[in-house]
Order: structure tokens, then sequence, then C-alpha cells
């Protein structure tokens, strides 16, 4: 439970007498992040109530009853919303058009408004590590912008603060929890069956790269934490028209590679099989020329 306190407590965002609000979007992956704050709901030194939430986007097929009888037998309060937004999207864009950006804003306006009827100040939303990192990199290759999503932030329309409990969990590891709890998994046919979504281009990435490159995954999380704006290239976060000789900076000087040294426990928690990893520098093949035979012949005259 140590990672679902973390973004709640940790950054203060649940105070006393306040409300949350759990959005629950129709994806297959396991985001239950109402049962999660239930059971800190019963052990926080601090009192908040919850309501779920749900978008029933009258997709065709969606099973409609599988959530309000989850709901009801675990003992949380909960309000389907019933917007027809597929029919929206569907509409709008054209065939073969990418959909998320669209259903997403539809969802997001939806959920404020919802928030503000319940009179709830904070919205818990279910996105867990890789989602962040996913987000990050679909800022970075498509919108020229390193730009995630953090624990706490303040709602676009400035009404709500917007949490997301599950921040520092893996995704492996909440798949785990929903099989061990036996979730119900609702699937999002809008979004999943998409071809070439790149959302899902990235995400294969990155669970490669957690197979074949042990602990790179949770580096790149923790860096998300650790960010120097002296050594990167945005003016408006670091002064460097004025800067000095001599200033004393925060992180240091002009150093590219701080160490070749990985941490023995990452952000998360996660530890490393060995207790340090040397990245050891290859050293450069030495290539002897003989000048001599590339001497051009003098010319018998």
């Amino acid at each position: 439970m140590q990672f679902f306190r973390r973004p709640l407590f940790f950054c203060g965002t649940i105070p006393p007498l306040n409300f949350s609000i759990i959005s629950k979007h129709k994806q297959p992956c396991p985001k239950k992040p109402s049962d999660i704050l239930r059971q800190l709901q019963a052990s926080a030194p601090i009192d908040f109530e919850l309501v779920a939430v749900n978008l029933d986007q009258k997709q065709p097929g969606f099973p409609e009853e599988v959530l309000p009888t989850y709901l009801e037998s675990i003992g949380v309060p909960y309000k389907i919303v019933e917007e027809d937004t597929y029919s929206t999207v569907k509409r709008v864009l054209d065939e073969g058009k990418t959909t998320c950006s669209l259903c997403s804003r539809l969802r997001r306006g939806i959920l404020y408004r919802t928030a503000k009827e319940l009179g709830c100040t904070k919205i818990a939303l279910g996105h867990h590590r890789d989602d962040i990192l996913a987000t990050m990199f679909l800022n970075m290759f498509y919108g020229g912008k390193l730009k995630a999503m953090p624990p706490k932030l303040v709602s676009d329309n400035g009404e709500h603060i917007v949490i997301r409990p599950l921040a520092y969990v893996k995704e492996k590891d909440l798949i785990k929890y929903a099989e061990l709890k036996q979730f119900p998994i609702i699937p999002c046919n809008l979004c999943g069956s998409q071809p070439n979504l790149q959302r899902q281009v990235i995400g294969d990435m990155l669970r490669d790269w957690d197979k074949r490159f042990p602990g790179r995954i949770e580096s790149m999380f923790s860096a998300l934490q650790n960010v120097v704006p002296s050594h990167l290239a945005d003016t408006e976060l670091f002064d460097f028209v004025g800067l000095e000789r001599g200033q004393n900076l925060k992180h240091g000087g002009d150093l590219a590679f701080d160490s070749e040294k990985m941490p023995e426990r990452f952000s998360d928690g996660s530890e490393e099989d060995e207790s340090e990893i040397k990245i050891e520098p290859q050293k450069a093949e030495r290539k002897v020329i003989n000048i001599l035979a590339n001497k051009p012949k003098t010319c018998g005259l």
C-alpha cells in the first residue's frame, strides 16, 4: 500500500472532510483506484468520502450492468452518467482517424461537470506509472514537449484538484492485483480496436524495454522526479542569458553524465539484484596505419 499512499498523503492531496471522485474509464487495463482508496479510507488518519463515477458512452455491446453490480457488492456509492459520446466521435471524425483526443476531451468535460454536481473537490483518475511514461514519450515524439501526467494537478477548468493514486504503481503489478481480487474488466472497443494507435505502440516499446533492460523503466520514472532545468534548454525555466562565471548552480556546472552507477533502490521502491551496475567504457579499437606504404612512388625522369 506504500505506493498508493505516496500520491495521496506525501503530496497532501486529501485534506480532512473533502470529497473525492473516482473516474472509471472503460479500458481493458485493470485500473481500480476505488478499491485502493476504499482500503485507505478505512485506515487513514484523515476523513474523506468516495463516490465512483462511470461514463456510459453508449458503445455497442457495452455491458452496462457489470460495473453497478460490482460497486454495489463492495459497498461503494456510485453514479452512472449516460452520454452518447460514441455517436458524436463517429460523426465528427472521418473513418480511420484516431478517436482518442476528441473522446478524451468529451469525457473530461463530462467528468468535471459531474464532479461539480456532486460537490466533489477532488477527481481521482486511474493512470498508473506506465501510462505516465507513455504520455511523456507521446509528447516528446509528437508534441515537442517534455510533459507527462503528475500525481497531483489542478483541473483544466481550475475548479478541481486531479489526483492519480496509482501514479507510482507498475502496470504489471496492477494486472496481478486485479487477477487476485477478480475485478470485472470492461474493454473499451472504441479505443482498443484502433489500428496503429500510437499509445499502444509506445506501450509495447516500454514493455519490450522492461524485459530486455531491467531497471530502465524505473530509471526513467525516477528521472521525472529529478528534473534539472539548468541542463536542458528551456529559457523560461532557467536564466541562461543572465548566467555568469563563478555562479553557484544548484546542480553543478557543465557535467553531462552524473554517475556511472545505477541506484540500489529506485523511486518506486523496487530494487536491483546487484547493488550497483557499472557502465564500463568501451575502449576504442586502435588502428595502426603504415604511412610509408601509402607514400607515392617517384617517377623516373
